[in-house]
C-alpha cells in the first residue's frame, strides 16, 4: 500500500506501474513474454486489397 498526497501523483505512478507490468516485465505464464507482446504478436495482419 502506499498513501499518495494527490490524485495526479497516484495516477501518474500507477500508470508507470502499469506500463513496467505490461511492457517490460516478463511473464513465466507468457513464456518469458510480456503481455504487450503476447496480445500485440497475435493480432490478425491487415493487407491492401
Amino acid at each position: 500500500m502506499h498513501a499518495y498526497g494527490a490524485v495526479s501523483e497516484a495516477r501518474s505512478s500507477i500508470g508507470r506501474y502499469l506500463s513496467f507490468y505490461n511492457s517490460r516485465r516478463p511473464h513465466s505464464s507468457l513464456a518469458a513474454r510480456t503481455p504487450d507482446q503476447s496480445y500485440f504478436d497475435n493480432m490478425p495482419v491487415k493487407v491492401a486489397a
